[in-house]
């Protein structure tokens, strides 16, 4: 007997209830399917969503099921740059997950299609998915096109750095900003929207071809059909997402996140789905995993092309295909067959059909390189230790130039993300300086984007080789260049980032996946006798007030673990 009959007869009023808005008595014996997405006029990744809803479930419908639409809305990272907004960006993962559970559990669904486009609103889904553990599918919402020239998103951060420089006019500035997003759908890079669309299909929870569809084709209906009809089968079946990911399936999400060069908001993404299901990862399992598959693909921010290209090249099964030695081809998918059989079945002509007639006129090996002649021999992430992040930090090497993959630097630090970003503009950081910022990790502001100083620094070209910035928050999708964060122990825990006070040298060594302090004031001592001086820097350092102490930031700033460790609510049963 379904779940949702087995409810009816210990919940009397559930029939009621359901008559009460529009079903009718042939309705209540129907599988009964919830169509949860994070639709709403909130950012272009989001407002085109309810479209893919309705097809959806009209096409459950056809297949003798009745859907309810649900909504948990997500924020936009972009809207939220530049501002406090900011730090409400991750811990809305865990609120949009937490709504979704709520959602799911309190009434009792027979299967789930889940509808995201963006950089919370997927984590989000997908780890009340693997939470709530019904039979599941994924929808990726899909990507916006390119503006004129190629213009993306990515682009405006610099433009604006270089609009305070007084680098470029006013009517220059303004014209990106106004082309930059031509329609509805994720931002066109390999941020993290776009990484988890890509890794929500690599984990099997979404159809083969499904991620990173032009969001403004019929396409993206054609794959709402297609997946409402395959979570029918999986409802048949009895085939749990529990069934689906396993720790196999999440090292494939791994590998392919290495191939692409993904964001490295993955770091805490992947884990937190994994928790969920008590699959444990560790940074060492990307590190490892980065060091044997090759970067492949040619999207920025560390490539040329634009991510709506990769539908053109073939979309993720081709860059699959390229890496297939390194998988686990024998892992369950939401089709009911193995990744291997999907590989096999998938043709991109004949699932793309039409919609690739407009395809531009582009070298597909230019987008997606082979694996013998790769990009980068390695993936794109190291995770890097030492006496300034014990527990360790991450850096996208695949952006770094190759004179920082090995370098030392002079501290400079700064208590806020505003006071490095406004010592960048003003000429106050040099070549050679390495920005330290911190209390910007989930327990000291919520673990915001250093988005807007990363691209200050990218877009400078005296700093963009000669200056790291080391910080306890994290990066957008879009960051390129010499960024390093997730440091952790953070420093409002009172991990040694706090400890690091300016003229302290820094060598970072990418290769020995290092981070140390080595000198004070210019001067290089042994680790030991450093180690020692910051055992006395500690005995003097006093920890700072709570930036929040109420509302959901207050809940989650007391409670989040480290970003190492995916900045989960830690203490919460789940």
């Amino acid at each position: 007997m379904l779940f949702s009959q087995r409810l009816r007869k210990i919940a009397p009023e559930m029939d009621s209830l359901k008559i009460g808005m529009g079903w009718d008595r042939k309705d209540l014996e129907k599988m009964q399917i919830i169509v949860e997405s994070t639709y709403g006029k909130s950012h272009p990744g989001s407002a085109h969503l309810n479209i893919i809803v309705k097809e959806s479930m009209d096409e459950l419908t056809n297949l003798g099921a009745k859907a309810a639409d649900y909504y948990a809305t997500d924020i936009c990272d972009g809207q939220a740059q530049g501002h406090d907004g900011m730090n409400y960006s991750l811990v809305s993962r865990e609120i949009i997950a937490d709504i979704i559970e709520i959602h799911v559990n309190a009434t009792g669904f027979d299967g789930g299609v889940f509808i995201s486009s963006c950089d919370k609103g997927i984590p989000g889904n997908l780890v009340a998915m693997c939470r709530v553990n019904i039979p599941s599918v994924i929808v990726p919402g899909g990507v916006m096109d390119a503006g004129p020239n190629l213009l993306t998103l990515n682009q405006v951060g610099t433009y604006s750095a270089m609009h305070k420089r007084e680098e470029i006019t006013n009517e220059q500035y303004e014209f990106y900003k106004e082309k930059a997003c031509p329609s509805c759908g994720a931002c066109s890079f390999m941020g993290t929207a776009a990484t988890m669309q890509v890794l929500s299909e690599a984990l099997g929870l979404a159809l083969p071809g499904s991620a990173l569809l032009p969001s403004t084709s019929g396409i993206l209906k054609v794959y709402a059909k297609k997946s409402s009809k395959a979570l029918i089968n999986l409802v048949d079946k009895g085939i749990k997402v529990s069934d689906i990911v396993n720790k196999k399936s999440i090292e494939n999400a791994i590998m392919i996140h290495a191939a692409i060069g993904g964001s490295t908001n993955a770091l805490l993404h992947i884990p937190a789905i994994a928790k969920e299901l008590g699959i444990e990862i560790n940074p060492e399992d990307f590190d490892r995993i980065h060091r044997e598959v090759p970067f492949i693909l040619n999207v920025r921010p560390s490539g040329h092309w634009p991510a709506n290209y990769v539908f053109y090249a073939g979309g993720v099964p081709a860059i699959m295909n390229k890496i297939k030695r390194y998988l686990h081809l024998d892992v369950l998918t939401v089709t009911g067959k193995t990744l291997g059989e999907n590989l096999d079945e998938f043709n991109a002509t004949e699932a793309y059909g039409e919609y690739l007639k407009s395809v531009p006129s582009v070298n597909v090996s230019e987008i997606i390189y082979d694996a013998e002649n790769p990009i980068n021999k390695s993936g794109s992430v190291s995770v890097l230790k030492g006496n300034i992040a014990p527990e360790g930090c991450v850096v996208k090497h695949s952006s770094l130039p190759a004179e920082m993959k090995d370098i030392k630097l002079s501290a400079k630090a700064f208590d806020s993300e505003e006071e490095a970003f406004e010592a960048v503009i003003n000429g106050s950081i040099k070549p050679g300086d390495a920005i330290i910022i911190r209390y910007e990790g989930p327990r000291g502001s919520g673990m915001p984007e250093m988005f807007y100083t990363t691209e200050a620094i990218a877009s400078d070209e005296k700093l963009n080789s000669t200056v790291a910035l080391i910080t306890d928050g994290r990066f957008s999708g879009a960051t390129r260049g010499p960024a390093i964060g997730h440091v952790s122990p953070e420093a409002t825990n009172g991990g040694p980032i706090a400890l690091v006070k300016d003229g302290d040298v820094i060598h970072i060594n990418i290769e020995h996946r290092s981070i140390n302090i080595i000198g004070i004031n210019g001067e290089e001592k042994s680790l030991e006798e450093i180690q020692d001086i910051l055992n006395e820097r500690k005995k003097e350092w006093k920890p700072k007030p709570p930036k929040y102490t109420k509302g959901v930031l207050g809940m989650y700033t007391s409670m989040a673990s480290s970003g190492m460790k995916g900045g989960v609510i830690s203490n919460w049963p789940h």
